[in-house]
């Protein structure tokens, strides 16, 4: 223990945590990057929080290994490698101390950067739930795991040049591993998602009701324990033999961890996703805190769609992530309530009953990228919201494209109102069909082809 108060008080380990929490906020900081948007936003709920903290990795990974790296040279910059061999203490006891303060420094320095994020989430009302411990243990493990590498590595080849070039080729390999990972990628640019999940980085989160499968944070535990034993034994061996023998633990890792990693890293949660109902509208468990002001807001909708034919019966929140419009259930009897889209993300309450009628209870056919598909949608599902509501105003979910949309939305909600009782009726339930389907052309089925 003497040599380890020694290690904290003389070593670079502190600096390494420091450098490690200084670097990590700096990066959440200063830059309006995907960890501040949406409710995947790192302060918003505890797994968020969790995932994009191992996500920075990508950049805090190659400086840990920097660091470590700068560690395991003490003794050669010194030039008193020969002269600790000829003592009586143990080469890895003396290891021991010095890679002892330094996983201290690192796993503290990451936690500290955590626990920021779960203060905020606290404040915000987050969803309480476990699925943050692991990651959070094996993004522990990682920073471990890479310090132990650089001190091992730097240990046999000795250059000033080790320390760079293992930051260097890290940060490469991580950054390759990890948008490899992501989901959007192109299926030709992606490796085996086994191979990815090597990283100890994550990919973004892009879906808050997705959590890391069991199986992926298993599979990394193994390969990043047997990496960090790799990296200690290269720092500690004194002879070319256990040099070698070092090697094992990272090779039957790989071996153990490689069949157990699974092709999907994020699963979904079904504690965090499961439906909390009151009456004929139901939120996930992640919402519940919001059905008090949700539920009357969904059941006036439901009053106002019960004049079309077979009208939906219920409001359920759909756990979809937000680029995954094919993925939502479009059924006549129940109108889906898409949190993680656009759509809800954007509105106040005030907004909730345009857009649970918007389209006749239907969700979008179309991600909002402004093409001319979907400023159609948009003024014909803007025009349907106003004929329920009485109100004509643009909706959250086409902010984007609001000056195209605006225009012929006031025409064909003009066109309709003109006709017959019935025949608006009609009109608007060709376009919930269409709504329903995704088949056809929604402006042109409310106009009856006159738009």
């Amino acid at each position: 223990m003497k040599a380890l108060r020694v290690e904290l008080r003389r070593s670079v380990a502190p600096w390494a945590g420091l450098v490690l929490v200084g670097a990590a906020v700096t990066l959440l900081y200063s830059l309006s990057a995907p960890w501040w948007k949406g409710p995947e936003a790192w302060d918003e709920q505890w797994h968020s929080a969790a995932q994009w903290v191992r996500f920075l990795l990508v950049f805090l990974w190659p400086m840990v290994v920097g660091a470590g790296a700068i560690a395991g040279m003490r003794d050669h910059r010194a030039g008193v490698e020969d002269l600790l061999a000829t003592t009586a203490r143990p080469a890895w006891q003396r290891a021991a101390a010095t890679a002892g303060a330094l996983a201290f420094c690192l796993v503290v320095a990451y936690l500290l950067v955590f626990a920021l994020g779960a203060v905020l989430v606290v404040g915000h009302g987050g969803y309480f739930h476990l699925a943050w411990l692991p990651i959070t243990a094996v993004g522990a493990l990682a920073v471990v795991a890479g310090g132990w590498l650089g001190m091992g590595v730097a240990r046999v080849f000795p250059s000033v040049l080790t320390p760079p070039l293992l930051a260097l080729s890290s940060l490469i390999a991580l950054v390759f591993l990890t948008l490899s990972q992501d989901p959007v990628s192109e299926p030709e640019v992606v490796v085996p998602n086994q191979i990815t999940l090597l990283s100890p980085a994550l990919g973004a989160m892009r879906n808050v009701y997705d959590t890391v499968a069991t199986a992926a944070n298993t599979g990394q535990a193994i390969w990043l324990t047997g990496l960090a034993l790799t990296g200690f034994g290269l720092y500690a061996a004194a002879t070319t033999r256990l040099r070698l023998l070092a090697l094992v633990p990272v090779v039957v890792s790989a071996a153990v961890a490689l069949p157990l990693l699974p092709a999907r890293t994020f699963v979904l949660n079904e504690a965090a996703s499961a439906a909390v109902c009151r009456g004929n509208v139901c939120l996930s468990r992640m919402r519940e805190s919001t059905l008090d002001a949700f539920a009357p807001v969904a059941e006036e909708a439901l009053r106002l769609l019960a004049k079309l034919p077979d009208a939906p019966k219920s409001v359920r929140e759909v756990p979809y992530p937000a680029k995954n419009q094919d993925g939502i259930p479009r059924t006549a009897d129940v109108v889906p309530v898409h949190f993680n889209g656009n759509a809800f993300d954007l509105a106040t309450p005030g907004d909730w009953l345009a857009e649970l009628v918007a389209g006749g209870g239907t969700p979008t056919c179309f991600n909002p990228d402004g093409n001319e598909k979907i400023i159609r949608e948009a003024a014909a599902r803007t025009a349907v919201a106003a004929w329920f509501t009485g109100d004509l105003k643009p909706l959250p979910n086409y902010r984007l494209i609001r000056s195209g949309a605006d225009e012929p939305a006031a025409r064909a909600l003009a066109a309709l109102r003109s006709l017959p009782a019935d025949e608006q009726l009609a009109r608007v339930n060709a376009a919930r069909e269409v709504g329903l389907s995704c088949q056809g052309d929604q402006l042109a089925a409310l106009t009856g082809g006159t738009l």
